[in-house]
């Protein structure tokens, strides 16, 4: 009788509270955007900025004039990133060449990083892969080790390195998490593992750090980017391009285009927000998931569930009949 009588007090209140919070939520964010950040000036340091959402946060930080340190394995892609930011409005920009899965590494490019410019006010906690294999599938399961190693060690390692300068700036951590963080599929468990924990820690150091240092927890869905394009890692842990699980694991789901991502995460750090899911639509997957666990499980599981043959999961067949419709009204 107590069970049942709490889960009913329990039930009742959150909805009544949850209409009031949300009511709250909205007002505090428009205050928020009233009273933004000025970043002019002002140093950034991202991960991941040789492409996709860390290379479109750059450009936003640039273009609102933030000093900026960007971070990736490909030196090339630095390069150019670094040139359109100067040209769009960046006062200065280093480029630095740093595997985040290499803890000295990371040490490295914050120092670097503090000791060109002096200080920190802004960390981007953006690099990572994705693995894409059924757990069975793995003859070495030790080659599913890269998800842990770049997109949780990596956010990790930077923000240790970066803690104390932070701290003195009263700076912010901007995380790149993923909303496969709640939203599981097949072929994606180490890489929702991966954003699962990245989401918890810095949850649990939002607690730590009190006021010393903002944390924002971005949650992307589908964004157009390298790994939308079917830029994955495979049960060897070789980068390689596979269209035809791209048109597994993606389907026709629409996508967020970088661009715009990049702009809204951007705006939601100047906004001082705990937390940001782009396309801002994906927030009621999370309610789904709540509330609805059963639907959106086997949801889930009917679209992307595994067959013996890629070409039998019905998001395959879904994108061959969406392309075949669009051929057929084209001609």
């Amino acid at each position: 009788m107590i069970d049942k009588f709490m889960h009913a007090v329990l039930s009742i209140t959150f909805f009544v509270f949850f209409l009031h919070y949300r009511l709250f939520t909205s007002l505090v964010a428009t205050a928020r955007s009233l009273f933004k950040e000025n970043v002019s000036g002002k140093v950034v340091l991202i991960t991941g900025a040789s492409s996709g959402i860390g290379e479109h946060v750059a450009y936003e930080y640039a273009r609102r004039g933030a000093c900026l340190a960007v971070v990736a394995r490909r030196e090339h892609r630095l390069r150019q990133v670094a040139a359109v930011c100067e040209i769009i409005g960046s006062p200065e920009v280093v480029y630095i060449v740093g595997d985040v899965a290499k803890m000295e590494d990371c040490q490295q490019f914050v120092e670097a990083t503090v000791s060109y410019f002096g200080h920190l006010d802004h960390l981007v906690t953006n690099a990572g892969v994705t693995p894409v294999c059924m757990f069975q599938d793995y003859d070495d399961i030790t080659k599913a080790s890269p998800a842990m190693e770049i997109n949780f060690w990596g956010s990790v390692y930077s923000t240790y390195y970066a803690y104390g300068h932070l701290k003195k700036s009263k700076g912010k951590i901007i995380v790149i998490a993923s909303s496969t963080g709640w939203l599981f599929a097949p072929r994606l468990s180490f890489y929702s593992a991966s954003k699962a924990a990245v989401i918890s820690f810095y949850e649990t150091l939002s607690y730590e750090f009190g006021g010393d240092i903002g944390i924002t927890i971005v949650t992307p869905g589908l964004i157009k980017t390298e790994m939308t394009d079917g830029k994955f890692l495979s049960k060897e842990a070789r980068l390689q391009l596979d269209p035809e699980m791209r048109d597994v694991e993606i389907s026709v789901m629409p996508l967020e285009s970088a661009c715009e991502c990049g702009k809204a995460i951007v705006a939601g750090s100047c906004r001082g927000d705990n937390y940001l899911t782009v396309p801002h639509w994906y927030e009621w997957t999370k309610l789904w998931k709540v509330f609805c666990p059963g639907i959106m499980d086997r949801w889930i599981g009917f679209l992307l569930m595994p067959c013996n043959s890629h070409n039998e999961v019905p998001t395959k067949k879904l994108t061959h009949f969406v392309n075949g419709l669009t051929q057929f009204l084209s001609s």
